[in-house]
C-alpha cells in the first residue's frame, strides 16, 4: 500500500463524499451481477444523502474514508450487533483503479484493530454470491457461515453469503 494512504474515521460532512464515492464504484462492481434497475435501486435506497445519514446517526454505523493524499478513493462501515462480540461489516469498497494495493486489507485491519478494543470477537459481512470479493475475504480469512436472500422491496432480493471471521 502507498504511503501517501490514509484511513480516517468519518464525519457526518463526509457522507457526501460516501454517497459520491459509490456512484462511481458501483457500476463497475456489480454491472455483471445485478441488472441496471436493481443496482440504481440500490444506490438510492443505501446511499442517498439521507440514507447515510440515519446510517450513521441512527443505526450507529461508524463509517471510515480512505484517502491517497487529500483525495478519497474509498471507504468502509461497522457497527456493532446486539449479540455480544459480534460486529457487522456493512460495507468496504475501493475505487477500481485503487484496487489491488492493499488498501481494502488495510480497511479492515483498521476495523478489526478497532472492534478488538471494543470487545469483538466476531465480525460478519454479506456479500453477493457472484461478487469476486468472495475471493478476497476468504483470503483474509472469513468463512462462508450461511446464505440468505434479502427482500429490499420493488421486487429485488439481496442474494448474499454470510461470511465471518472469528477470533
Amino acid at each position: 500500500m502507498s504511503s501517501t494512504i490514509s484511513i480516517r474515521q468519518a464525519t457526518p460532512e463526509d457522507l457526501n463524499t460516501v454517497g459520491f464515492l459509490a456512484q462511481q464504484i458501483w457500476p463497475e462492481t456489480y454491472r455483471d451481477i445485478l441488472s441496471a434497475g436493481q443496482l440504481s435501486y440500490m444506490l438510492t435506497l443505501f446511499y442517498s444523502p439521507a440514507s447515510l445519514r440515519k446510517q450513521m446517526m441512527e443505526q450507529g454505523h461508524m463509517f471510515l474514508m480512505a484517502e491517497e493524499g487529500e483525495k478519497p478513493v474509498g471507504f468502509a462501515s461497522y457497527s456493532q450487533t446486539s449479540t455480544p462480540g459480534l460486529f457487522k461489516l456493512h460495507k468496504i469498497y475501493v475505487l477500481p483503479g485503487q484496487q489491488g494495493k492493499g488498501l481494502g486489507r488495510a480497511l479492515l485491519d483498521f476495523i478489526r484493530e478497532d472492534i478488538r478494543s471494543r470487545g469483538a470477537t466476531r465480525l460478519q459481512l454479506n456479500v453477493n454470491r457472484h461478487n469476486p470479493a468472495c475471493r478476497f475475504y476468504e483470503k483474509l480469512g472469513f468463512r462462508i457461515s450461511g446464505q440468505e436472500d434479502i427482500d429490499i422491496g420493488a421486487t429485488y432480493f439481496m442474494n448474499d453469503y454470510i461470511m465471518e471471521l472469528t477470533w
